[in-house]
């Protein structure tokens, strides 16, 4: 699949698993205005053989949230848009970004606590993953989802992370806890679904 994100536009989803047998698919919201994803309005999405799709319905269930396009009316067609980006042009909105806009930005704890630099933004399949280059100069493979990244200020110039224990190289264990061998994340972008993660060495 062929991605392309014309100029000007943001992202404001990702498309997930298909749920169900008529067309419907998990969907990751990246937008708090839930009319850019209502019933009847046209988006685009980064693949140009696909093209523009109508939302049908957008629902959220059990905390998950689900979206159906007037195009897409089987699960063949739904499994086949997994991984696609949903887009829209850009608005002055505090929930959707291009992805250079993240590089750059300070990481910070929630209690305010440095974390480190955003160096860069990979797509991968199942979420985007956020490198982040720590104090100590280790660069860290965070999953970029609500529940380890639940803040973005672009204009305030930082994100903020609620890393579990022993994502971060810099960051200790809480008292108790112990790792594996082989570390408690994958080792790197490449491994697939929330072991998304890792560290990467490289020098100061």
């Amino acid at each position: 699949m062929s991605s392309v994100i014309p100029e000007g536009y943001v992202i404001l989803g990702r498309i997930g698993a298909a749920h169900g047998l008529r067309g419907e698919v998990r969907i990751e919201v990246r937008t708090d205005d839930p009319a850019r994803l209502a019933a009847g309005t046209a988006v685009l999405t980064d693949d140009p053989l696909v093209g523009e799709l109508t939302v049908a319905r957008l629902r959220e269930a059990s905390g998950r949230a689900t979206i159906s396009f007037e195009q897409v009316t089987d699960r063949d067609d739904a499994e086949a848009m997994r991984g696609l980006l949903i887009l829209a042009p850009a608005q002055a909105e505090a929930d959707a970004w291009y992805p250079e806009d993240l590089v750059g930005l300070a990481a910070r704890g929630d209690d305010g606590r440095p974390l480190g630099t955003v160096v860069e933004v990979r797509a991968m399949p199942a979420h985007d993953v956020l490198v982040v280059r720590e104090p100590s100069g280790a660069r860290t493979f965070v999953p970029f989802v609500e529940a380890i990244v639940p803040g973005v200020d672009v204009a305030g110039g930082f994100v903020v992370l609620t890393p579990p224990g022993g994502l971060l190289a810099d960051e200790p264990l809480p008292e108790g806890e112990d790792v594996d061998e082989d570390g408690p994340v994958g080792d790197g972008p490449e491994d697939d679904g929330p072991e998304d993660a890792g560290h990467e060495d490289v020098e100061a």
